[in-house]
């Protein structure tokens, strides 16, 4: 593997890390700001969300800057973004400045889902394409891992403890945004957005070193007649031709989030302490999450390219069913100590498929032309479903038995799996280009 296009990924890949430490940072906190502010059960939801309201608009507003300004520069100010809302969430004196700095913080998360891993799928070579930008998911659960040990770490230190829970993440947020300043432009902005082909030819050339310059600039034609035809056959995203890609892109996220994985990550202490866990006990539980996140998304990135996209769907859809179904029946039969064994099943089961999957997949399906707003309604769909089950959940577990909130979940998985069998096509190593007319777009 190019050893550059490896450091651009994992560097723009980064912005997962701090998606996902700022995603689930907020579990070891939750339960003190409650009863610091004296919180009720629904103000304490937006509280919770109000990072996920931020997402939500953030994936919306991230395709206009990716194509606007170039990827480099969105990818920066994502990093500024996810400082001052460590910084601001850390400092807040009151709900109301919370729910703000929380809200900066997930814009950077909303645009992270649109650009990151169109950056990575717009430099990565078809042949790992999956890998690299499937780092983008790596350092999403890796950033879950370190935040869930570090409020296990910081948990005893204090009153302020919640105060430099959710602080830290500003000195990693630092580093990522210095870091962007060495990263090059993706070479498709170069030349089907801003038209600059001699930019665009010294970036491929740095991508496929081995290649001679015939072979480049063959490439660069291949990439602007690909633009040039979309552009031509159709200007606007919302059309008939593009409602394949369309509908892919909006039930992956849509299921994604419809499998709980959010709520369990959010909820994670919570959920434990339902089963009889103390406290400190259930925040070590939550470590183990991490930990089988972590590993699981391991092997997810090492089969995406061997096994492709489409089976680690099905793969994981299984996984999905089986598990949450043993949590729906452990809850309505009181046989807690299978609980924690079942949710980290239940992890690893996500992180095989549709963590390894969903943001590559989105990243791919979309022609050149329209891959910002593809992503951009991927990323929506995804947050928007998020926002409104972490809003909810702490409601539904009050006033519901936990087992019929976990076979809704379990239900959702199965119309999951149908999907996976009737409608999503393998993308696996082929070009992107190829990918559009694979879809009847080229």
């Amino acid at each position: 593997m190019n050893g550059r296009i490896f450091f651009w990924s994992l560097t723009s890949a980064l912005a997962g890390f701090l998606f996902g430490f700022d995603t689930v940072v907020i579990s070891g906190a939750e339960k003190t700001i409650q009863a610091l502010w004296g919180l009720t059960p629904g103000v304490h939801g937006i509280a919770m969300a109000s990072a996920l309201y931020g997402t939500v608009v953030g994936s919306l507003l991230g395709g206009w800057p990716a194509d606007r300004f170039g990827r480099k520069a969105t990818l920066l100010w994502i990093g500024i973004l996810y400082l001052l809302g460590a910084v601001g969430s850390a400092l807040a004196p009151n709900v109301a400045v919370f729910i703000a700095a929380r809200v900066v913080g997930g814009l950077g998360i909303g645009i992270s889902t649109v650009v990151a891993p169109m950056y990575i799928s717009e430099i990565a070579p078809p042949k790992q394409r999956g890998r690299l930008a499937g780092m983008f998911q790596f350092n999403i659960v890796f950033g879950i891992l370190i935040a869930f040990v570090s409020n296990a770490l910081l948990a005893g230190i204090g009153e302020h403890a919640w105060r430099w829970m959710l602080g830290v993440a500003a000195f990693p947020s630092l580093l990522y945004a210095l870091f962007c300043l060495g990263l090059p432009e993706s070479p498709r902005w170069l030349l089907s957005r801003k038209g600059d082909r001699a930019s665009g030819l010294a970036v491929l050339q740095k991508i496929e070193p081995e290649s001679t310059k015939e072979q480049i600039a063959a490439d660069a034609d291949e990439i602007v007649a690909a633009s040039s035809a979309e552009q031509v056959s159709a200007g606007h995203f919302w059309t008939k031709r593009l409602r394949r890609p369309i509908l892919l892109a909006f039930l992956i996220a849509f299921f994604n989030q419809l499998s709980g994985i959010n709520a369990i990550l959010y909820f994670a202490p919570r959920i434990f302490e339902l089963t009889g866990l103390a406290t400190k006990a259930a925040l070590l539980q939550s470590i183990g999450i991490g930990l089988t996140n972590l590993v699981f998304t391991f092997v997810g990135l090492w089969l995406i390219d061997r096994l492709g996209r489409r089976t680690l769907l099905y793969i994981g859809s299984f996984g999905y069913i089986l598990s949450l179904g043993l949590v729906a029946w452990a809850f309505f039969t009181q046989h807690y100590a299978i609980v924690p064994v079942c949710i980290f099943a239940f992890i690893a089961a996500h992180a095989i498929g549709q963590g390894a999957v969903i943001w590559v997949f989105i990243s791919e399906i979309f022609p050149n032309r329209h891959r910002a707003e593809g992503q951009t309604l991927g990323s929506f769909t995804h947050w928007i479903f998020a926002a409104a089950l972490t809003t909810f959940f702490p409601k539904l577990v009050s006033a519901l038995p936990p087992g019929y909130v976990f076979s809704f979940f379990t239900g959702m998985m199965v119309l999951q799996l149908i999907w996976v069998k009737t409608m999503v096509p393998e993308t696996k190593g082929i070009p992107l280009e190829q990918i559009q007319q694979q879809l009847g777009l080229g």
